[in-house]
Parts: structure tokens; sequence; C-alpha cells
């Protein structure tokens, strides 16, 4: 096994943050790819196949019995029958898309994007901070932004073959540079 390691540096907003990446990183951010990959499929799968999930009760009731700060708009989603309706198929679903996506590698920074929204949604919703800001919620939509910063889906992901694909000599991603923020 070769170890090395990476040099990482970036500039944001005048700060600079340095740091080298073991080599064995890669099997982590695999992991972390394929352990949300797995929870999101399998939590979408079920309410899909259960077909009896609805979020009205949730939106309406949950966000001010947690004190969320933004109670009020989740309350006026959940009264909006056209909404709900949106709610009770994008969730469900959204969950197994995003899931499959990461599970094989493909559309992986979009997925991710994705579920790091829905974790923020949840974060809102399921707002409790007696024990602090930091819960479950904004660990895993923090996780999915790590895999989408990490460009998770190049590893032993589809991701890597549809980013090369050979379109008359140039590769997908040199023809269309923006597909670099929707694969990975």
């Amino acid at each position: 096994m070769s170890v090395q390691e990476v040099q990482l540096r970036s500039t944001l907003a005048g700060y600079t943050a340095e740091g080298k990446l073991h080599s064995l990183s890669v099997w982590f951010i695999l992991a972390l790819r394929l352990m949300m990959g797995l929870a999101f499929f399998q939590s979408g799968f079920d309410k899909v196949l259960s077909g009896s999930f609805g979020a009205a009760g949730y939106l309406q009731n949950a966000p001010p019995a947690n004190g969320s700060p933004v109670a009020g708009l989740f309350v006026s989603m959940g009264q909006t029958p056209w909404f709900v309706d949106f709610v009770n198929v994008a969730v469900p679903w959204g969950e197994v898309l995003i899931g499959l996506g990461l599970l094989f590698g493909v559309l992986t920074r979009l997925a991710a994007f994705f579920g790091a929204f829905l974790m923020l949604l949840f974060y809102l919703g399921n707002w409790s901070v007696s024990h602090g800001y930091i819960n479950g919620d904004f660990a895993y939509m923090l996780v999915f932004l790590s895999v989408a910063a990490f460009g998770a889906g190049r590893i032993l992901g589809l991701g890597q073959y549809i980013e090369q694909y050979d379109l008359g000599g140039e590769t997908l991603v040199e023809r269309y540079p923006w597909a670099r923020y929707l694969l990975g």
C-alpha cells in the first residue's frame, strides 16, 4: 500500500487554510458517501413502500412544539394543500434518488447538495438546542457538504467514468466544465 500525503490549500474571504490529506482519507470519504447513500435510500424506500408518508402533521406541529425559529414558515407550508402534496412525493422519492446517486457515485454533488438542503430543513424543523446547536441533523448536513466538496463520486463511483466520456475528442467535463459541479 502506498502512503502519500496531498497538500491542500484554499483561500476564502482573505483567509487561507492549509493542510495535508493522508492517502487513506480516500477510503473514509468513500465510506461517508456510501453511509449517507444507504441511509437515505433505506429511509426513502421505506416511505415509498409504505405509501403512507404524510408531511402535513409534521409541518404544522413539530416545528412549533420544538420552538423552531421558523415555525411559522413550516406551519404555513403545512397548511398549503398543493405544497403538502408536493412534499409528500418529493421527500420519499428525493431520499431514494439522493441515496442512489450517492451509492452509485452518479451526480454525487447534486445529490449531496439536495441531501444537505433536506438536512437543513430537518434541522430547522426538529429544532432542539437544549444540548447545543449541533445535533445529528446538522452533522449529517456537514457530511453531505463534505461528500460534495471532496467530489466523492469520483472514488469508485460511476461519476469518474461519466466525466471522462468522450465527446468527439473531448471529455464531457472538458466540453461542459459546469458539469463538474453536478457530477463529482
